[in-house]
């Protein structure tokens, strides 16, 4: 017998938990790990866009982790549940990676304005996804405990996602544009 992909238990408007409990599908919980479910369709949009392979390798571990905070996200606090975890070397690899891209860059001297080749762009559309799933999952800290490290991985993970899309427009010869205020 072949798997089928619907089960019909969400038709109207919840979701289960791994662990079994339901909650509304508009539940701050189910928004957190959906918005990192979006955050890693991005992520592999990059990784297929990426120029080089040692940034396609990176993104495919970014994208990994995702999974591991969607499946912490995804499970009922409630129940004494073993899924896989971040580890502080998950974040040092990020911070790494930063540090390492930060050489080759020119000093940041103006904002930088979101384009200038669409590598860039979706680089900056998963930055901003990112910094919608951090901020969710720090309203749900408020409500129910969530592992600090996850927080902290998203927010250096955003950080990542910027300083890449710098190098992503030197790599690929793009040019940034830097934000000008309009003189009034």
């Amino acid at each position: 017998m072949a798997f089928k992909i619907y089960t019909k238990t969400g038709d109207k408007g919840e979701t289960g938990l791994f662990g079994g409990k339901r909650l509304p599908k508009s539940h701050i919980r189910i928004e957190s790990y959906g918005t990192v479910d979006e955050l890693n369709s991005y992520i592999g949009m990059l990784r297929d866009l990426a120029p080089k392979e040692d940034q396609k390798s990176l993104l495919k571990e970014i994208q990994d982790r995702l999974f591991t905070i969607g499946s912490n996200l995804a499970s009922d606090p409630e129940k004494n549940m073993i899924t896989p975890d971040i580890h502080e070397a998950d974040i040092v690899l990020l911070e790494k990676a930063i540090d390492e891209m930060n050489e080759l860059l020119p000093p940041l001297k103006n904002f930088i304005l979101p384009g200038g080749h669409t590598t860039v762009s979706f680089c900056h559309i998963a930055r901003t996804v990112c910094r919608r799933a951090e901020r969710m999952v720090v309203a749900l800290n408020h409500n129910e405990p969530v592992e600090e490290i996850v927080i902290r991985y998203l927010n250096r993970l955003s950080d990542y996602l910027f300083v890449l899309s710098r190098k992503f427009s030197q790599d690929l010869n793009a040019q940034e544009i830097a934000w000008r205020p309009r003189k009034s």
